[in-house]
């Protein structure tokens, strides 16, 4: 509590003594929210999560019920086409939230496979996509003009 006496234009602050209590699940998360205000994180922190090597019989609701331990989320995009079969987007409402399960899930077993949580970032995604756009487009003209890279 801060006190501000009128007359002597000083500052007087009383605390309440230091009592130690046990981290209950209520404990943590009001520590947990304590330090999202004087946090700073990291730039490649985002409240996106791309997820990889998910088994590719995952359904929405277990997803949900695995990442959904961590926080409030927007939305879950599970791949479904050949390329992108053992991934998933995970859209959390919070940035907080979003470092808490990258943090807690890395490494967990699902299935008996290992998931990789990573920070979805737009840059590395579309260099991956321009990257294969370029092999497709060079594996046309190879075939068009009769070239080819196999050793002789």
């Amino acid at each position: 509590m801060l006190i501000q006496s009128r007359c002597s234009r000083t500052w007087i602050i009383k605390t309440e003594p230091y009592r130690k209590k046990s981290l209950g699940l209520g404990a943590s998360m009001a520590a947990i929210s304590l330090r999202k205000g004087n946090t700073r994180l990291p730039p490649e922190v985002n409240r996106v999560l791309y997820v990889r090597n998910l088994p590719f019989n995952i359904t929405s609701e277990e997803m949900y019920d695995i990442f959904g331990k961590y926080g409030a989320i927007r939305q879950i995009r599970i791949g479904t086409n050949k390329d992108t079969r053992g991934t998933a987007f995970v859209v959390y409402e919070d940035i907080y939230d979003a470092k808490t399960a990258v943090d807690h899930l890395s490494g967990f077993n699902v299935a008996n496979r290992y998931l990789i949580v990573l920070y979805y970032q737009q840059a590395k995604m579309s260099k991956k996509f321009d990257q294969k756009k370029k092999e497709d487009e060079i594996a046309r003209m190879q075939e068009k003009y009769g070239v080819s890279t196999k050793d002789k």
